[in-house]
């Protein structure tokens, strides 16, 4: 029994030799520790075998089977140190930098040319002590028209120029209803400016898009005259365009305001170009809210986001702001 112990343990001693040499990877040698010191392995199977031996031979045929786990323990944590540094070096290999190269460009993020008019355009205003307001994109009839003195048999109304959704409810073709929303829920005097994206059921083309922003502009207070509108507006025209450009007023008419006007600017000796249209707000639209129009008076304007950059920046197709091109919103 002692001598097949021997010649079992040669056996795999040269075995492990073989399967040892073909070691290339942390994760082979595990396989094969597994193999041959694992709970079932070859060098484990010997060691249950000892109990069937005589006495006499226990001890020589386990002094055998300890040098030969010794061996092939040792062996393998040899392994183990060469594979883990060949890996580690392996690493460092793939990881290695070349400082002296040059560095990578890497493009930051830039806010949406929209946004951007909208924050100038915010803050112009604001820096004139305006608040700004802000509402429900969906909105019900009543703010969205009845408040702002638009008559039911008005074209604004039909589904074929608004976007209805049932109930009364549509999204909002102006920012005109938080202009009421305020009203009601405040004394004059109301400074206030009123951003916020818009909804008409217009065919995408050069000029228009079913979804485009305005800022729309408020002030309520005792003894404001169409004077005061025109320096608000000429002052934003100055601060927004620059220098060089003039201003006019002509007559129109809007439901919510009157008198009324659009205001054209152009770089002088240039074409005039309409920008917005403004005017005194409506007495019935005052009273609607509760606000006595023999001791306030008001003004609003309303201008679009997308006109204004257009302008500003010589752009000729609105549908360049939503089509989410790189080349062209990297420009600004």
């Amino acid at each position: 029994m002692l001598q097949e112990i021997a010649t079992r343990v040669e056996e795999i001693r040269k075995k492990w030799e073989e399967d040892g040499r073909r070691v290339s990877s942390l994760k082979e040698l595990e396989e094969v520790r597994i193999r041959y010191l694992g709970r079932k392995g070859l060098v484990t199977a010997l060691f249950a075998a000892l109990r069937e031996l005589p006495p006499a031979e226990r001890a020589e045929a386990g002094r055998l089977l300890n040098a030969l786990r010794e061996e092939i323990q040792g062996e393998i944590e040899r392994l183990r140190t060469e594979l883990q540094a060949a890996a580690e070096a392996e690493r460092l290999r793939r990881e290695a930098y070349d400082f002296t190269l040059p560095g990578v460009w890497r493009g930051v993020g830039k806010l949406h040319p929209l946004t951007q008019v909208r924050l100038e355009i915010e803050r112009i205003f604001m820096e004139m002590g305006f608040d700004v307001a802000s509402g429900p994109e969906v909105e019900t009839d009543y703010y969205n028209f009845e408040a702002l003195n638009i008559p039911e048999d008005h074209p604004a109304r039909d589904e074929w120029d608004s976007f209805y959704i049932g109930e009364g409810l549509l999204l909002r073709t102006h920012t005109s209803p938080v202009q009421i929303r305020v009203m009601k829920s405040r004394k004059p005097p109301v400074r206030i400016i009123c951003p916020g994206r818009c909804y008409r059921r217009d065919t995408p083309d050069a000029t228009h898009f079913p979804v485009f922003h305005q800022v729309e502009l408020l002030w309520v207070e005792r003894g404001l005259t169409m004077a005061h509108l025109k320096w608000i507006i000429e002052e934003f025209v100055r601060q927004f365009f620059g220098p060089g450009y003039e201003m006019r007023f002509s007559a129109d008419f809007f439901p919510f305001t009157e008198p009324s006007a659009q205001v054209h600017i152009r770089r002088r000796g240039g074409p005039w170009l309409e920008i917005m249209g403004a005017g005194m707000v409506d007495p019935a639209v005052f009273e609607e809210v509760g606000y006595d129009p023999e001791e306030v008076t008001g003004f609003a304007f309303g201008l679009g986001i997308e006109r204004m950059a257009m302008l500003k920046y010589g752009i000729d197709d609105i549908r360049l702001f939503f089509q989410n091109d790189v080349r062209f919103l990297g420009q600004f």
